[in-house]
């Protein structure tokens, strides 16, 4: 019975891709690649970062997302004065008109919402960047020695903006590899700027439907962990994970000359439960080294550190990671 559940699920997603990409082009023109890996992220319970330069539309994008889904949505813009309690809320002192007794009571912060955008996550200081990515790993947070679990589905949305270094805290590698996905919001083309022009100065903009609801989602997430992965496609995600460590045997004389550090062992996991959500909104009912390839970049290229070989020369972990994919046999 429960097998049979999973695969109208399945089938349900299926159908519902289309149905969800038609949805949010309502409101956002283009990047298709960016749209389907931010679902993919949410199916597979994970959290993504976010890059690209402002004006691109990132929040209009996790808010149509949050809406097509039904899912309460809340932004936090993140500043160098930005405290931890800013994020998860404090307790406050109230008094009963009634008694007049006074007892505390905990007043929650936007951290309790299904999707959090935190925006431009690298403006504010270690101490409250490590608060919010310990809030992602655990799913609750602790206030005045009361631990209070967060909404589910929980999604945490980073963004960074590339071209403003001055005054940031770049997140440090070990908490980058927090996040699932490093998703690329690049420019558009000139015919879907025209087009996004035109739509978004009309006098009103488009209406969302809703295609699926929070305790859905939490069903798919389950059904996502349930999707088979073989041997062969496990193995060719470690061996493509393997070789971006230069101390590896079968690193390739690019790997070894202009990577510093490679990706750990949960970039395996990630490539292998983000192609599982991958496989899902494709209709199949296991994972293929199809989706490992599609989801190698965003899966990747925060957990590839370059040296300054390779900064020296304008190679980026993207480049040596598609290098990969030409030369790692499947």
């Amino acid at each position: 019975m429960e097998e049979q559940a999973g695969h109208r699920i399945v089938e349900s997603v299926r159908e519902a891709r289309d149905r969800i990409l038609n949805e949010i082009h309502k409101v956002i023109v283009g990047q298709d690649e960016a749209i389907e890996q931010i679902i993919v992220s949410l199916l597979a319970g994970g959290h993504s970062l976010l890059v690209g330069v402002p004006g691109l539309g990132k929040t209009l994008l996790v808010k149509s997302i949050a809406r097509i889904f039904s899912l309460q949505f809340k932004r936090i813009q993140f500043t160098p004065d930005l405290m931890p309690a800013d994020i998860f809320g404090t307790e406050v002192i109230e008094e009963d008109p009634a008694s007049g007794r006074r007892e505390f009571r905990f007043a929650r912060g936007p951290v309790f919402a299904n999707i959090v955008l935190a925006d431009e996550i690298n403006r504010t200081p270690p101490k409250t960047q490590a608060a919010l990515l310990e809030a992602m790993e655990e799913r609750h947070v602790t206030v005045g020695g009361q631990t209070h679990p967060l909404d589910l589905p929980f999604f945490v949305l980073a963004t960074q903006n590339p071209i403003e270094l001055e005054g940031t805290y770049p997140l440090p590698e070990a908490q980058l590899d927090r996040f699932l996905l490093n998703i690329v919001l690049d420019y558009l083309t000139p015919e879907d700027e025209e087009r996004m022009v035109a739509e978004t100065t009309a006098p009103a903009l488009a209406g969302l439907d809703m295609i699926f609801n929070g305790e859905e989602i939490i069903d798919l997430q389950k059904v996502v962990r349930e999707v088979p992965a073989s041997k062969n496609v496990i193995a060719y995600a470690v061996r493509l994970v393997n070789s971006t460590r230069p101390e590896a045997d079968i690193s390739p004389k690019l790997v070894r000359e202009k990577v510093k550090w490679g990706a750990g062992s949960r970039a395996s996991q990630a490539l292998i439960l983000a192609g599982k959500a991958r496989a899902l909104l494709y209709g199949r009912y296991n994972v293929a080294c199809e989706d490992v390839r599609a989801l190698a970049v965003p899966v990747l290229r925060h957990r590839v550190i370059t040296n300054f070989h390779a900064d020296a020369e304008g190679i980026s972990a993207t480049n040596i990671i598609e290098e990969l994919l030409a030369t790692v046999k499947e």
